[in-house]
């Protein structure tokens, strides 16, 4: 380029700043972006079995968007959620993802709960070039690759089930059996268990599906008994738990009980329903405790939980809270000026930092958000203990 082409561009560049955002804005007429909003999509579960995911989810960003728009939003647009129900369904996510884009207009998607879910939307968003941000999902095969469209925040399942497949081979246990919920989600991340459990020589020596809306888990426990496994892995996640939990223990089988993240949402309610049987179960934990106030992000959690009333708590809700806020850093990044193309930068520009000592990494190559894992306890009243 020549001096005078490169006068000539900064030039046409500081007429364009000097026209004022509000025009600069207008001019640039990306989908979801407005003089006074940032309009967001969401499709995830808040009817059925495993409704607590979407429905805490749900809550935690809006908790944060709210105080967000209390503080004058993102460069002076309010960010707001328009949320469908897709009662856990891949069809019915599709639709819902549809719409979003097509008649809602939606600058991005947010908020989205399962791995079959994010399988039936991804490809609508990468037809649209719609960015899809920290869907509640860990699932391995999204995150081996970088996809331009999709970021996460929580730490993947591969990271959960490592350490509790780790931290097995550390105290001396040989063998395990895995239950898993008969799902992509349940079926993908059984393959990362073996994968782990051979590399750490821990012997998977059953492996036992179980269906999402399952109220009986009597046939699952009698083969977990026939096996008699050192430990069980349960890749599941919703009221099955408590299910297969309840039958477990009823029968007598005294092998230690682990679980992913997404195992138990509604800890208090599971803990009412097991009458103090969900005690002794280990549980992989991607957030910080939502009662660790010593946490800077948790302390604002429950500050606002307390400002705008906000009755849910649990780590799906915390972890909700900390999406929006990583969220909102990206979205001001993307510029008063903003487009998807600025907003990925935005977020790859992160790089690595934390957000009131929650650790994220971003870049153009780190798409992958957090590697927090941590092993909890449940007591039978439905607390944690490390």
């Amino acid at each position: 380029m020549t001096s005078i082409s490169r006068r000539r561009t900064l030039a046409a560049g500081a007429a364009a700043l000097a026209v004022g955002p509000g025009l600069l804005r207008g001019a640039r007429a990306e989908n979801g972006v407005a003089e006074g909003v940032i309009r967001l999509g969401q499709s995830a579960v808040f009817s059925g079995p495993a409704q607590d995911f979407g429905i805490d989810y749900r809550a935690g960003i809006q908790l944060y968007f709210d105080r967000l728009n209390k503080a004058g939003g993102v460069h002076g647009r309010r960010v707001e959620l328009v949320s469908y129900d897709d009662v856990y369904e891949p069809a019915k996510t599709a639709a819902n993802t549809t719409r979003l884009i097509e008649q809602d207009k939606v600058f991005a998607l947010t908020g989205y709960v399962a791995t079959g879910n994010l399988v039936a939307a991804m490809p609508l968003c990468e037809k649209a070039g719609v960015p899809m941000f920290a869907p509640l999902v860990g699932t391995s095969s999204f995150r081996t690759s970088v996809n331009r469209l999709l970021f996460h925040v929580r730490a993947g399942y591969d990271l959960e089930l490592r350490k509790i497949i780790s931290h097995l081979s550390t105290i001396g246990i040989q063998s395990i059996a895995v239950v898993f919920q008969d799902s992509a989600f349940g079926k993908s991340n059984l393959a990362t268990c073996e994968q782990l459990a051979a590399d750490f020589k821990v012997n998977v020596v059953q492996k036992l599906p179980m269906a999402i809306a399952a109220t009986d888990a009597k046939d699952v426990v009698a083969g977990l008994k026939a096996a008699s496994p050192g430990a069980v892995v349960m890749i599941m996640a919703g009221r099955m738990v408590d299910v297969f939990i309840r039958d477990y223990r009823a029968s007598g089988s005294g092998a230690q009980l682990y679980t992913l993240s997404v195992g138990i949402t509604d800890a208090k309610g599971s803990a009412q329903r097991l009458e103090g049987k969900l005690a002794g179960l280990v549980t992989a934990s991607i957030v910080p405790p939502p009662q660790a106030l010593r946490v800077p992000i948790v302390a604002d959690y429950q500050r606002d939980r307390a400002a705008f009333g906000q009755k849910i708590d649990s780590y799906t809700a915390l972890e909700g809270y900390i999406v929006g806020r990583v969220m909102a850093e990206g979205l001001r990044r993307g510029g008063p000026a903003l487009t998807r193309d600025s907003f990925i930068a935005g977020l790859e520009s992160i790089g690595r930092t934390s957000f009131g000592e929650f650790p994220v990494e971003y870049g153009a190559r780190n798409h992958n958000g957090s590697t927090f894992v941590d092993l909890e306890m449940y007591t039978g009243d439905g607390q944690l203990r490390r």
